[in-house]
């Protein structure tokens, strides 16, 4: 199968995608070596260093691996999804299941670890959720996801921290789809206020266990809702 030469705009993602073609297609299985730069780009009709950025970004998606003075090789026919994109496309339910793993067990160290700064941020981030109450839902969810974050900040692992924040995309825009299928405001406009108040009072009173049930009885509920959607 010719290459067939390539025309100006973006030419790097071309490449790329031009090669991805020939890799995924089977025109060069795993195992086989790439031809060289200089050949990839008079089939391309570009310039060597846009070949070089364009097998850079094969090798990041763990197309192709890059040998010292031996040439590019195939490594795999399929490209490595990252994390973000791996959430983003999956099932907001299973993002869900997840992030009550990870929130549960935040509450309960928050509520052995936290300090009085922590205390201030949450008591400050509930506010600002009540602040919200009259806002549209995409600001209600962010005021929302703010106190989750300040609890989760609490624990003091930023392990935790880091894994919190790659769920917040996918989530978010779960949450917000939610919000607009089945309006939970429409007799409450600041939903769930007794929980995240109680949720904050567990950890302020340094109680684990009923930090952990209420975190566990708010996510629960919200769960249940979305699973309902399907």
């Amino acid at each position: 199968m010719p290459l067939n030469s390539l025309h100006p705009s973006p030419l790097v993602e071309q490449a790329a995608a031009r090669l991805r073609e020939q890799i995924t297609g089977g025109h060069w299985p795993v195992g086989s070596k790439l031809p060289g730069e200089t050949t990839l780009a008079k089939e391309l009709g570009i310039g060597r260093s846009t070949v070089r950025e364009a097998l850079r970004a094969l090798a990041g998606a763990g197309l192709v691996q890059p040998r010292q003075g031996s040439g590019v090789f195939v490594i795999a026919t399929e490209a490595v999804v990252d994390w973000p994109t791996r959430l983003l496309r999956a099932a907001v339910t299973d993002v869900y299941e997840v992030r009550m793993l990870v929130e549960v067990q935040a509450a309960r160290l928050a509520a052995l670890r936290r300090t009085d700064e922590d205390i201030t941020a949450m008591r400050a981030a509930l506010e600002g959720r009540r602040a919200m109450s009259g806002a549209g839902d995409a600001a209600f969810i962010d005021a929302d996801i703010a106190l989750h974050a300040a609890v989760v900040a609490a624990a003091r692992n930023p392990v935790l921290t880091d894994l919190f924040a790659e769920f917040m995309p996918a989530l978010r825009q779960g949450l917000i789809s939610l919000l607009e299928l089945i309006d939970v405001r429409a007799e409450e406009a600041n939903h769930g206020d007794a929980a995240h108040a109680a949720l904050v009072h567990a950890v302020e009173a340094r109680d684990p266990e009923e930090a952990a049930r209420v975190a566990q009885a708010e996510l629960q509920e919200t769960l249940g809702k979305l699973q309902n959607l399907g």
